[in-house]
């Protein structure tokens, strides 16, 4: 089953646009440029759009039960409160100066997690090489505490959709693979890895969230051009097409939650795509016909 139905409402351009979320006390849209170096804020209804710089590629984003935002920066986890300064959490990983900060969702018990790779952008911002497995998941608490979440190696971190039965789903985009964990509560971390959604031949797999019903909606990055929906079992249920090669993160919003939100990128795409298709980086809607889950707060 296949559909196109999501529109263009944002020409953001973003280098990597990701980390899309939804504050439904603001009843905006939150997410970052990671290449860019900014975060986004932007009400969908009227197009109002702000946008702060960062000091530092800025890798995930997500909001706090005081109205403020946790931030992933490339190695630091900081506090904001939109447009003042960013103040350490955390660090991660400073010991290992040839790995970044990727992926990065609140928690349903109110911490954030966060993925780390290898750095694939160079000092001038061009793509580089991804050679090995060298991220990681980890843990950071509301007193900044950090908490390795497993010895498992990713090619590069993606996917945090916690399901309603307790399983943790991340996805690693190298191997174009997701997978489920279950919580091993006497060591505090996660158990083995169980294989959840793999094989599928569009694109890979990049940011997802969750729907009402349990699915979890993955972008398909790198000219996947689509949106997959899949069943909690783990089997493909619905595809998504989209007017973007690039898809990065997604987000159900609105007043409803009904309205799912995606994030897409231009990383890599030579000025002749670029002119062909100029709204990539953009931010698109659509109605799927379900509705989401309100986002988990830090804190």
């Amino acid at each position: 089953m296949s559909e196109t139905d999501a529109a263009l409402i944002f020409d953001a351009r973003d280098v990597v646009g990701e980390s899309l979320v939804w504050d439904e006390r603001r009843g905006r849209l939150v997410w970052v440029d990671i290449i860019g170096r900014r975060i986004h804020r932007l009400d969908p209804l009227t197009g109002a759009h702000e946008s702060w710089p960062t000091p530092d590629l800025v890798t995930s984003v997500g909001l706090r039960a005081d109205q403020g935002a946790i931030v992933g920066l490339r190695k630091e986890i900081a506090l904001w409160d939109f447009g003042g300064p960013f103040r350490t959490l955390a660090t991660i990983e400073a010991e290992r100066p040839d790995t970044r900060l990727n992926e990065g969702v609140v928690a349903p018990d109110g911490s954030f997690w966060v993925g780390t790779m290898a750095n694939n952008i160079g000092p001038d911002d061009a793509p580089a090489a991804i050679t090995s497995d060298e991220g990681k998941l980890y843990r950071v608490g509301p007193d900044g505490d950090v908490r390795s979440l497993s010895e498992d190696r990713f090619g590069i971190t993606n996917t945090m959709v916690w399901l309603p039965d307790g399983r943790f789903i991340t996805a690693d985009t190298m191997k174009n693979a997701l997978h489920s964990y279950g919580w091993d509560k006497k060591a505090g971390r996660l158990g083995d890895a169980i294989p959840f959604f793999a094989g599928f031949e569009r694109g890979l797999p990049d940011g997802s969230c969750m729907d009402a019903e349990g699915h979890v909606w993955n972008c398909r990055v790198v000219g996947g051009s689509c949106l997959a929906r899949i069943s909690p079992d783990g089997r493909l249920d619905r595809i998504v097409e989209l007017p973007c090669s690039w898809p990065t993160s997604c987000a159900f919003g609105g007043a409803d939650l009904d309205t799912l939100f995606v994030t897409s990128a231009r990383f890599t795409m030579g000025a002749g795509h670029l002119d062909a298709n100029p709204h990539e980086g953009g931010l698109f809607a659509l109605r799927p016909g379900m509705r989401g889950v309100p986002a988990n707060r830090f804190g």
